[in-house]
């Protein structure tokens, strides 16, 4: 299979297993939205919101990720700049969505 149908697949997969994730996301949000801080921290301190949020949050990364690198695809000519924003953005869209969870983990 090309690289670039794998691309694709998993940008679907990663797309229709976030509908979900994002309607509870939203239902839970305006769930908590007035609430103080000392029920927030209890809302994610919950096991399954631990989990969904985690899984929520990766899929969302690993999804951007494959987005924008399309776009630097299409738009950036240089192989040594696309190489480097690549990469660049790999990185992030693994370092950001683990300090998030660590931090979520760390609430308790």
């Amino acid at each position: 299979m090309h690289t670039s149908t794998k691309k694709w697949l998993f940008t679907k997969y990663s797309s229709v297993l976030l509908i979900p994730l994002m309607i509870w996301f939203i239902m839970n949000l305006t769930s908590i939205y007035d609430k103080d801080y000392v029920d927030i921290v209890n809302f994610f301190i919950s096991q399954p919101t631990r989990i969904f949020f985690s899984v929520f949050i990766v899929v969302a990364y690993f999804f951007s990720a494959l987005t924008i690198s399309e776009i630097f695809e299409d738009y950036i000519r240089d192989e040594k700049i696309k190489n480097v924003a690549n990469k660049l953005l790999n990185i992030f869209a693994i370092i950001i969505p683990l300090l998030t969870i660590i931090g979520i983990y760390n609430l308790s």
